[in-house]
């Protein structure tokens, strides 16, 4: 303790003093001596730890000598590099003043020359003119045969004496560019020589203006004999050889002046004007140009309307001929290279797809689409066009791509579904117009083999829409689907507006009843029934037509002319069932009443059978399923009407006699109508499911029963087999009976209104359909009692 106290009395002097040199100091000591005692009292907490005091101390002075070594050692370093910084510093100063130096003798002895320079300019303009004189001299032959010559070379130009004309052009271009390279050469050192270069340059190109003009005239010639190739190959290919022999000469000289531009640095000459010429592309562009007018010379044919189909024939046969040409004559005319066949092959392509967008952008009809795209899909495509052997080993078909694009081809396809659809439209229209004005004739309608009521309808949709998917499949199947798509569509609203025309038929026919003016309604009726399933058969049978991908491919939705053929047929069969409970009615009206029921006769009973075995002999002519539909429609409808007729209660029994007769009287009735039915439905083959008629005999058995006290179990076994039968039915076959009290009603009300068993599966209701007349209240006075 006493050294530290000996240290601490030293610090302060020398904190007092280190402020005037780095003020810094005091902070860093002060912090230090905290850290310090923070760790002394953490280390020596307690007296017995003091004993290793000699151990830190030592531990202590060993760091401080190291890190003062280290400090030692970074500051000699740092100062042996600004040493050497400093001697390089010494050696680029001098170094700068022996560069100064030389560059003020350098100065010195340029200005002495530029002295000596000014006296070579006189010599130089004497060298200027020497050069000009030199070339005009050697060139004065030349220009004074350059007017003769154009004159020589334009007579063989118009004599089409093109490979001598184009040896005199060359000829002449070659004077020229020398010429100009010359006066280039001359000017090109100083800057006046360069203006009277370009001075002389103008002039020396307006005397070989000719030489231009030359050259327009030879390739409009040259053109013109490419242009007519085809004509000429059949006769004298010599001229289009010499075209094909001048190209190639032109396509040398551009391509050795190109290599010599790019080969010789700044010391090239510059290109001629109007090179390169590239007279080998314009060539092929002409060629092309060639092929365009083949196709206009045709499309002067009349391409509209039927003579589309002889227009698109005459394409084929023209190109197929030149062709032929191109590849047994032209092609050996012109070098390997050209590939001329391919490149014909080309242009027709690029040609045809201009020319067919044309034609698809014109309005078409039906069978002028039809007529574009069976050419461009199949007839381009096949052995007698593209396809033929001969030409794919030139280029295959792929190569080419497609003649019109998808796109357009779309647009071709929807054209057409809508050109077919308007015609379908009013063919249908026109259908149905003859269809309603047969409704009205005075004869039966007609019958097919099988003895089945039909009329032409169904002949003439089946047959328009089947022969139009026949059509559009000769395209694609994509053609086809929407075509069939579109027939469905189209059937759908024939199938809404027959449906419409059926009501309408049934309401004139009401209203014309009293003159009786349509004898046979019911038969065009049920012919109406017949061409339905007519038209269902052929509905189904476009549909599997379709391809499991029409589908996707359509974003309306789906066409539904099988319901709206359910939906006719319900509507006929409904007129059917209306017209059988009108001719029924008369007879209903004398049945169950207590007239009937004291006469005892059975002749209303014959009299209605004899109206349902009418009935069921037209049924017949009906084709199956609805023939049986009918059937079980009629047999539905009289027991309905037959209950409806005892609801009225027109005949309530006084005594159990009356009781007995009514019950005798319903069960002979009921066993008229099963022995009608079923010797009918035996004939026509087949067993109905329906069994309405089961009903009568239950509710005779019911009116027949004699203890009312067991008429709570006759409800019950009433309700099991008819679980629709309501309160109020059972009220009323209470009050036919005329003899349950009204202890006994109460407790068979009570127990049909606790026992509701649902309608089983498959179950159809019957007394849903038939009403419980509202009862009649008396009149009575407003007592106290009444209200």
């Amino acid at each position: 303790m006493s050294d530290g106290d000996k240290n601490g009395g030293d610090k302060p002097e020398d904190a007092a003093a280190l402020p005037e040199v780095w003020p810094e100091a005091e902070r860093a000591e002060s912090l230090a001596r905290g850290a310090a005692l923070k760790w002394a009292s953490g280390v020596f907490c307690r007296p017995e730890h003091l004993e290793r005091l000699g151990q830190y101390r030592k531990r202590e002075s060993q760091r401080t000598s190291s890190i003062q070594s280290r400090l030692k050692s970074v500051v000699q370093s740092y100062l042996e590099g600004v040493g050497w910084g400093l001697e390089q510093l010494r050696e680029a100063r001098e170094e700068l003043k022996e560069v100064s130096r030389a560059l003020g003798k350098a100065g010195v002895e340029s200005s002495r020359n530029a002295e000596g320079v000014k006296a070579l300019e006189m010599m130089r303009e004497v060298s200027v003119n020497h050069c000009q004189l030199l070339a005009a001299v050697s060139n004065l032959p030349r220009l004074y045969s350059v007017q003769s010559m154009v004159s020589e070379t334009e007579r063989l130009v118009e004599s089409r004496r093109l490979l001598e004309a184009h040896a005199r052009l060359m000829e002449l271009e070659c004077w020229q560019d020398d010429i100009l390279w010359q006066l280039h050469g001359a000017g090109a050192p100083g800057t006046a020589g360069t203006a009277l270069s370009v001075q002389d340059e103008e002039l020396v190109r307006n005397y070989f203006s000719g030489v231009g003009k030359l050259v327009e005239a030879l390739g409009k010639e040259l053109w013109a004999v490419v242009g007519s190739g085809l004509a000429l190959a059949r006769q004298n290919p010599t001229p289009f050889v010499s075209a094909v022999r001048i190209v190639e000469r032109e396509e040398a000289l551009d391509q050795a002046m190109l290599e010599e531009r790019g080969g010789a640095g700044g010391h090239s000459r510059p290109l001629p004007s109007g090179r390169p010429r590239c007279w080998r592309e314009r060539f092929f562009q002409v060629l092309e140009e060639a092929v365009s007018a083949r196709f206009r010379s045709v499309s002067y044919l009349h391409t509209r309307g039927p003579g589309l189909a002889g227009h698109l024939s005459a394409l084929q046969h023209g190109i197929m001929g030149d062709l032929d040409t191109v590849r047994h004559l032209l092609d050996h005319c012109v070098p390997p290279h050209y590939n001329l066949t391919r490149a014909y092959l080309r242009a027709c392509h690029r040609c045809l797809q201009s020319h067919l967008g044309q034609v698809s952008g014109w309005e078409l009809e039906s069978g002028e689409i039809f007529a574009v795209l069976n050419w461009v899909l199949h007839i381009y495509n096949s052995s007698d066009m593209m396809g033929h052997p001969d030409l794919m080993v030139e280029m295959e078909s792929e190569e080419l791509g497609p003649l019109i694009s998808q796109e357009c081809l779309e647009q071709l396809q929807n054209k057409y579904v809508h050109s077919v659809r308007k015609s379908v439209s009013e063919w249908m229209h026109k259908a149905l117009e003859v269809e309603l004005t047969d409704w009205q004739r005075d004869q039966e309608p007609d019958t097919d083999h099988e003895g089945f009521y039909l009329t032409s309808l169904p002949t003439i949709i089946t047959q328009m829409l089947e022969e139009n998917a026949r059509v559009a499949l000769m395209v694609s199947e994509s053609l086809r689907d929407q075509t069939i798509q579109m027939g469905l569509y189209e059937m759908e609203n024939l199938l809404n507006r027959f449906r419409e025309a059926l009501v309408e038929f049934g309401k004139e026919h009401r209203r014309d009843q009293s003159t009786n003016q349509n004898k046979f309604y019911l038969h065009y009726l049920l012919a109406s029934i017949s061409n339905c399933i007519i038209l269902k058969t052929s509905t189904e049978s476009l549909q599997q037509q379709l391809s499991s991908r029409s589908a996707s491919r359509f974003s309306r939705t789906p066409p539904g002319p099988l319901a709206a053929l359910d939906r006719a047929v319900r509507r006929a069969c409904r007129l059917v069932m209306d017209q059988l409970l009108l001719e029924l009615q008369p007879f209903l009206q004398g049945l169950l009443s207590r007239s009937w029921l004291a006469q005892g006769d059975v002749t209303v009973t014959l009299k209605l059978c004899g109206v349902l075995e009418r009935h069921f002999e037209l049924y017949s002519r009906v084709r199956p399923p609805c023939r049986q539909r009918l059937q079980e429609e009629c047999q539905w409808l009289t027991v309905v009407e037959y209950v409806r007729v005892l609801m009225q209660k027109r005949l309530v029994c006084r005594n159990a006699e009356e009781r007995r007769q009514l019950a005798q009287r319903m069960a002979l009735d009921a066993q008229h109508l099963r022995d009608l039915f079923q010797g009918l439905v035996e004939v026509e083959g087949s067993v109905s499911e329906v069994n309405p008629m089961a009903l009568l005999p239950v509710l005779a058995d019911f009116i027949r029963l004699k203890d009312p006290s067991m008429l709570t179990l006759e409800v019950s076994g009433l309700v099991a087999k008819y679980p629709d039968i309501s309160d109020e039915h059972v009220s009323v076959l209470l009050d036919v009976r005329g003899d349950v009290s009204r202890d006994v009603r109460g407790t068979v009300l009570d127990l049909l209104e606790q026992s509701t068993p649902p309608l089983p599966a498959g179950y159809r209701p019957i007394f849903s359909d038939i009403l419980v007349p509202t009862p009649s209240m008396p009149f009575c006075l407003p007592t106290a009692k009444c209200a």
